[in-house]
């Protein structure tokens, strides 16, 4: 097949050709949007997966949904070298610009600007943040948002910009990934901002995804988190909407091909359904083709060319950042299977005792490379990981056997 034409697109966040699968959620979001626009009180929705399963994806197409409601959206990526305030000011300034169009002043707008500017002086951010441009004649709002308290001041914030897109007859949308790279400050201080918009009924909604761990830490942050937030879950796609994911893009690229039955049970069984990893089987069956149908043979070969690719890139950058222990313990946890094992079963594959591999595993759990399903256990946060562990660390000491 003409690699100019591949119809698929691995990548970060890349769109798919067929987004198969996730209709329920984001009609779900939509009705969010559409409710708390007509200022109905609506849980707001954090989306909760692991890594490949297409929660950036579905956060670019709900920003769409919010820009088709008439919302004005902010996009950000938590992570871990930029702090909370500092990914929101430059959207949130950008918006409220957006709003301080047309003939008519508003003083809500000229208000939430102040109120902004106070939050700036107030918190600790780079040298060129503090000097950022609010216009001419906006000075501080002296009491509101500068307490300096992360969790006070945030929510004055929203209200302002709540009380701002009101006045405009609009609505902010707030779409965070990687939720779980917030502090436990941060996160508490957003709960916090949801949680006051929410109980003035107005048009702000947050919508965030992140790693399985994020329930947990939304849930010690603030106890009525949960009353707050949804939390719809993604998993590997069913296998009738893996199939779709995979054959409708080919036959829509080229009329006449398509992949046999056998070829796409092999790329679902090899890839358990998980999207991002469709995408790359499928990128890779399409250029080694040279006929159609693609066969389960061609199938076979993708595998080998998909594993290939994975481990120098995305399997390699998330090992890349690890320290040599920890590395030993994802191998140790990669040797006892795929599957959530006992946390003191991975310390004693490594020779250790619960206590001293803690340190370990929570370092891990920060990172994003594991996460606790439950009390006790401990699970990688990427699919497919403990076989990229095996591979790249082939000669992993059996400590505990020793």
């Amino acid at each position: 097949m003409d690699p100019l034409y591949n119809p698929f697109s691995p990548g970060a966040g890349s769109p798919p050709p067929e987004l198969a699968g996730r209709n329920d959620i984001l009609q779900q979001a939509l009705m969010t949007l559409a409710r708390v626009k007509r200022g109905r009180a609506e849980k707001s929705m954090l989306i909760i997966g692991l890594s490949g399963t297409g929660k950036t994806v579905l956060l670019h197409e709900i920003s769409g949904l919010a820009e088709k409601e008439g919302y004005q959206s902010v996009m950000i990526e938590a992570h871990e070298k930029k702090s909370l305030p500092e990914l929101l000011l430059p959207e949130l300034r950008r918006i409220l610009f957006s709003l301080d169009v047309g003939e008519k002043i508003s003083s809500k707008v000229k208000k939430a600007f102040r109120v902004l500017k106070s939050f700036v002086s107030s918190i600790k951010v780079n040298a060129k943040m503090q000097e950022i441009d609010f216009g001419i004649g906006i000075e501080p709002e002296k009491g509101t948002a500068d307490s300096g308290d992360l969790e006070t001041d945030l929510a004055q914030v929203f209200i302002s910009l709540g009380e701002a897109a009101q006045d405009r007859h609009t609505a902010v949308a707030i779409i965070i990934d990687e939720l779980q790279y917030l502090s436990d400050e941060e996160l508490s201080s957003l709960i916090m901002a949801v949680h006051r918009v929410s109980q003035k009924s107005l048009p702000v909604v947050v919508i965030g995804a992140g790693l399985p761990q994020l329930v947990g830490k939304a849930g010690r942050a603030k106890s009525y988190a949960e009353r707050l937030f949804d939390y719809p879950e993604l998993g590997p796609l069913k296998k009738e909407d893996a199939k779709i994911a995979l054959q409708e893009p080919v036959q829509k690229e080229v009329e006449g091909v398509c992949f046999t039955d056998k070829a796409l049970d092999e790329i679902i069984r090899v890839t358990q359904g998980y999207p991002y990893f469709l995408q790359e089987w499928g990128y890779q069956a399409w250029n080694l083709a040279t006929k159609s149908p693609i066969d389960v043979e061609v199938a076979k070969q993708a595998t080998k060319a998909s594993i290939q690719r994975l481990d120098q890139s995305f399997f390699r950058v998330r090992f890349d950042r690890l320290t040599p222990r920890e590395k030993e313990y994802l191998r140790a946890l990669a040797e006892l299977g795929a599957d959530p094992q006992r946390s003191g079963d991975v310390a004693e594959e490594l020779g250790l005792d619960v206590q001293n591999a803690a340190p370990l595993r929570n370092n891990l759990i920060k990172k994003g490379m594991i996460y606790s399903p439950k009390h006790g256990d401990t699970a990688f946060t990427v699919p497919l990981f403990e076989g990229f562990m095996k591979r790249i660390m082939p000669d992993f000491p059996h400590t505990s056997k020793k």
